[in-house]
């Protein structure tokens, strides 16, 4: 991952991806797309139409990606579970992320991800969304000594 690029790219995922809450699942698509940028593992984003968006409630708060734009975040509710702020979006995304509009991610932290039936890493720190999957090699940025990079 330290070659990925800055300015971050967007690629396919060429893998299913699946998100869970529990053992409800959240999301799964095989039309996912993947936000490379140096310092971070990927970042998943899923079509908002392979996402049940029934069980999806906004969150309070918002960030601001430099490249990306606005972040609006999202909180998880099924009839037995409520994880607050594990996912986000951007409606209205920079011109050169518009690959990524009309999709929603999710910190593997928070909920269950996998790619390929394999369980994915959360990246270290509460803010970053990376996906750390075993070919993925750190370090990676959000970890303790780690915020001037």
């Amino acid at each position: 991952m330290w070659d990925y690029p800055r300015p971050p790219r967007i690629e396919r995922v060429v893998r299913e991806v699946v998100v869970k809450a529990g053992e409800i699942e959240i999301a799964r698509t095989r039309r996912a797309v993947r936000v490379l940028e140096t310092a971070s593992p990927p970042t998943v984003y899923i079509p908002r139409a392979d996402v049940v968006t029934t069980y999806l409630r906004p969150a309070p708060g918002a960030s601001y990606c430099e490249w990306k734009g606005a972040a609006r975040y999202w909180t998880v509710a099924t009839p037995s579970l409520r994880l607050e702020a594990v996912g986000w979006s951007y409606d209205d995304p920079c011109p050169a992320f518009q690959d990524v509009r009309e999709c929603l991610s999710f910190y593997p932290g928070r909920l269950a991800c996998y790619m390929d039936e394999v369980r994915v890493e959360a990246q270290p720190g509460g803010f970053y969304g990376g996906w750390i999957t075993p070919e993925v090699v750190g370090p990676f940025k959000g970890g303790a000594g780690t915020a001037g990079w």
